[in-house]
């Protein structure tokens, strides 16, 4: 079995290292979703009827309102900080600078932090009418987290994580 494994690495190693990337953001994306349902039923349940607007975002109370927004927030900034942590360790085995890694994960982490932050002004609402707030939240969620590897994994592959050649002796 771990022969065959390592053969596919070998013949399809772009492959594997995406199969990886997605199987190793689950870390990231239990990450997201305990603290997502904490941040909603505990953390901010205390905010969901609050009415939440700001620039591009706007979280009526159907949206989840104030609380709603919070429990995104706060879970995606924890599971983008487990996510490059694993990554960088377990699937890229990058030896680039953190110096250099860092600002550019930061920069793309924060564009994507808009985008998914948006999103649930779009999609909760109709979402949840037809699904109850619960499901509501965490089929918005998805969505999110499938923006997010669809931006992050080239930025991380082509970018972020480029690995530094190492020098023979």
């Amino acid at each position: 079995m771990f022969n065959k494994l390592k053969k596919f690495k070998e013949k399809h190693a772009d492959l594997y290292e995406f199969i990886m990337f997605n199987l190793l953001s689950n870390i990231a994306t239990i990450t997201n979703f305990l603290i997502l349902n904490l941040g909603t039923s505990i953390i901010f349940a205390s905010l969901l009827d609050e009415p939440f607007k700001f620039w591009i975002f706007d979280y009526a109370i159907e949206s989840g309102g104030l609380g709603g927004f919070l429990a995104f927030l706060l879970s995606f900034f924890c599971a983008q900080a487990v996510n490059f942590i694993v990554q960088r360790n377990l699937v890229f085995n990058s030896n680039n600078k953190l110096g250099i890694a860092i600002p550019i994960y930061l920069f793309t982490v924060i564009i994507v932090y808009i985008i998914c932050l948006y999103v649930p002004t779009i999609v909760m609402e109709p979402i949840s009418s037809a699904v109850g707030r619960f499901w509501g939240v965490n089929l918005t969620n998805v969505i999110n987290i499938m923006i997010q590897v669809i931006i992050i994994y080239p930025v991380l592959k082509f970018v972020v994580m480029k690995r530094i050649p190492t020098e023979s002796v």
